[in-house]
Parts: C-alpha cells; structure tokens; sequence
C-alpha cells in the first residue's frame, strides 16, 4: 500500500511538472498580464514630451514595470524641444530610446527619412485590435505617394488622441433654461443673453501666432469642406487654402474671437485655461486633454459647473474638429533585441488593462471597449461624451498629412493670426499663405497648383 501511493504522488508530481512547464511556455506567471518576447531586455527608454498626458502616461510605465519586470526610463523634455532630441537620436548610430513620441506635424519628416521601423518587419503577424481607432493617417506612411496614407506602412504606435471640444458653462445654461449648443447660431445667441464684459466674455479662442491657431482653426475649416491641399494623401498637391469655403470658416472663426476677451491675436493656451478655470468665460474651444484642472477645486473657481459637447456646426457646414494624435515610433537604428522591446511595450499599451488605467489616471484612452466601461460613466469623465462622439462620427480631422506641414505650420501660423488681428482681411491673409504653401510644394517637387485669388476689396 505504500509502495502504491509512493507511485501514485511520483506519477501526480510528474504531471504537475508538465503542466508548469506548458504554462511557462505560454507566459503566464503569477496572474500577470501576457507578455510577448521583450528581446531579453530588462528596461527600455522613452522620450515623450511635457503635456497634461505626461503624468498618467508615466503611471502607467509604472504598471508594466510591475506587470513584465521591464523598467521603463522616461525623459520627459518641453514640446520644442521632443522633435530636436528625437532627430539626434535617430540619426545617430544608434538611439538612445527605444520609443521616440511624435507630432503628426513633423511626424512625415521622419517617416519619409526612413527613421523608424515599419511595425510589421518587427511583428510580421502585427494587427490592431478591433477596439482601437480609428486611427486616420498619420501612423502610416505611403513612400510611393510621400505622404500619411492608410495604404502604406504602419510606422508608429497610437496612444494619446486628442480633440478639440467645446467647453460651456453648463451651470449658466441650466439657470437660462438652455440647451447645450449644437451649432454656432446657438453660441451666439447664449452670448447675447448671457455675458456680461469684462465680467462674463462670451467666447475665448486662440489667436496666437504658431501652432496655437493653426490647430483650432483645423475643425472650421473641416467644417464648411476645406482644405489646404487638394488631395495630399493621393499625391495631389493643389493648394486649395485659398477658397470660398476656407474664407467663409476664418471669417466665422475672427467673429468668435471678436465676442471674447481683447487682443485675440495674443490668447494662448494659458489665457484659455485662465479664463475657463476663473469662471469668466460662457464658452471656450479647447482641448479635451486639458479637462483635468477644470473639477479641481485648488485649481478652478468653477468646478463641477463646465461640461463639453462637440464643437457646434455652422448652418450651412458640417461637425468637425481639430484632433491630433500623439504616437510612439521605433527608431530604424536599434539593434534587433531593442526593436522587440519596442514592440512589447507598444502592444501592451494598447491593450485593454494599460488603456484602463492610462484613462483612470487622466489619459485619453484609444479603446472604444474603455470608454463604454463603467469608468466613463463617473461625473468626472463627463467630457469624454463629446470625445467619444468625436472618435465615433468622425467629428475630429486629424492634422499630420504630408512631410512638408511643420513649414506650413509656420506660414499659416502667421497669416491666421494677422487676420484674426486685423491687419490682414481674411482673403488677404488666405491669398498670402497659398502662394508661400505652392512655393514650398514646387520646391519639394511636388505635384501642385493653385487656385485664382479671393477677392480682397
């Protein structure tokens, strides 16, 4: 009888040492989440840039330390200052980050010269989850076109959408009896009946010159059908900033900038903050990733008071809005150990656990199956409604197309601002930044032409 159940606890222990040997080779260990080949590294580095996504962002490095033993180092640098490091990193001999944060607007640059790695030579069987996106262009980059197309090769990670939504005092537009605004005729009317200036301005919109007006003004011209190319994505280069529906958006652009506080051509994003969180503003188009500060009481005079919707639609346009998409992109010179590293943290980070917790800790989620979670529903994301919205009817138009737009930046960053200030009218400004846009597209020998000039009497 002992010899029996001697033979019986051998035959038992032999069948619990095949069953721990499948499960160590299928990755599980200790309930922790899957991980695929880290390339047998034991940290990666990763430059991203200061934003209000940085904080939750490093929060959540700190789950995969915990979840795979994979430390992460972050370098967190200014806006300015990401696209400098990052371009002596991947020119370099080799990176000093595994993951380099990008911009669609200088994201083409890098792309089109050949700095990071195509996803699929890291992970031939790589896929996005159905839950993710939709994404838009700027991951992909088509070398036949030369320009941000969903044809050509994934060449970074998403992680952090962000859209332009319009913040209301939705304390004042219960009192009034009002309902949320849905187009602009309706922000005009809650203006004339409830601002009070210098007190109460009726709208805050950015007019600095640079990236500033440059983003927002995206959504209106998306709103009433314009562009700055004809068709970028196909290799068609026409300049079509210049048309009637562009002007008709920069003129209703320059009439809300006129209902809001003086000098709109020097309002930034700190005025913007300034003036929503002091509670002396009815509305103000803003980024849905600077919803963090608006609840916080050591932060607002107004909070619990201010809600989102989409940005409002002109009469005779369409709902649109400026949206970005920061990405992570694996620099071409790594060795082949670093780029599986990348691509370990990448995937990871779009998964439904690490996007969890990016949104909980305040970060802009990318899964749809996140955003229907129980956590969306908490007072505190109230705004990722009109965020959601925007992903789901396609509301937001990313920018990122092409790899000349960080000069466009420059010029239309200019000319968009002279006219919200007046020294230009809207067709002149408009007329301008076509020829200076057409001059850099025959330079970079593209196929391009214009269209006749607005009239500016």
């Amino acid at each position: 009888m002992k010899f029996n159940v001697t033979r019986r606890s051998i035959r038992v222990t032999m069948i619990l040492i095949v069953i721990m040997s499948l499960i160590a080779q299928l990755g599980f260990a200790g309930g922790a989440q899957e991980s695929k080949d880290a390339g047998g590294v034991d940290s990666i580095s990763i430059i991203i840039n200061q934003s209000p996504w940085a904080a939750p962002f490093e929060e959540v490095t700190k789950l995969y330390t915990e979840t795979t033993g994979i430390n992460v180092n972050l370098d967190i640098v200014p806006f300015d200052g990401l696209p400098v490091k990052g371009r002596q990193a991947i020119t370099g001999p080799e990176s000093d980050y595994d993951l380099i944060n990008i911009h669609p607007y200088y994201a083409g640059e890098f792309y089109a010269g050949g700095y990071f790695t195509p996803l699929k030579e890291i992970d031939p069987n790589f896929t996005f989850d159905p839950e993710v996106g939709p994404l838009g262009g700027p991951i992909y980059w088509d070398a036949a076109s030369e320009a941000m197309n969903p044809e050509g090769d994934i060449l970074a990670f998403p992680h952090t959408p962000n859209f332009q939504v319009l913040y209301y005092r939705a304390d004042l537009y219960e009192e009034a009896g009002l309902d949320p605004p849905k187009t602009w005729d309706d922000v005009f009317a809650a203006t004339e009946k409830l601002a009070d200036p210098p007190n109460l301005y009726g709208m805050i919109k950015r007019g600095e010159r640079g990236d500033a007006i440059y983003f927002d003004f995206f959504g209106f011209m998306y709103m009433f059908g314009g562009s700055i190319t004809r068709d970028s994505a196909n290799g068609d280069f026409t300049v079509t900033i210049n048309s009637p529906e562009v002007k008709e958006a920069l003129d209703l652009y320059i009439k809300l900038a006129k209902i809001g506080p003086p000098e709109p051509g020097a309002i930034g994003s700190s005025q913007v903050i300034q003036y929503l969180t002091s509670g002396k503003v009815l509305h103000a188009e803003w980024a849905t990733l600077g919803w963090g500060a608006m609840d916080n009481p050591e932060q607002s005079a107004v909070p619990g008071k201010l809600d989102a919707v989409v940005l409002p639609k002109p009469s005779n346009g369409e709902n649109a809005s400026s949206a970005s998409l920061w990405m992570l992109g694996v620099p071409q010179n790594l060795s082949d150990e670093r780029k599986k590293a990348a691509m370990n943290f990448g995937e990871w980070f779009m998964g439904y656990d690490a996007q969890y917790a990016y949104f909980k800790a305040g970060g802009s989620p990318i899964r749809s199956d996140v955003l229907d979670s129980e956590l969306a529903q908490e007072s505190r994301f109230r705004f990722f409604k009109s965020y959601q919205e925007n992903i789901v009817n396609g509301y937001g138009r990313l920018t990122g197309q092409f790899e000349e737009e960080s000069r466009v930046v420059d010029i239309l960053g200019l000319r968009l601002n002279q006219a919200v200030t007046g020294e230009l009218s809207s067709a002149e400004a408009l007329n301008l930044a076509a020829e200076e846009i057409h001059e850099i597209f025959v330079e970079t020998g593209r196929s391009t032409g214009t269209l006749s000039p607005l009239p500016e009497n």
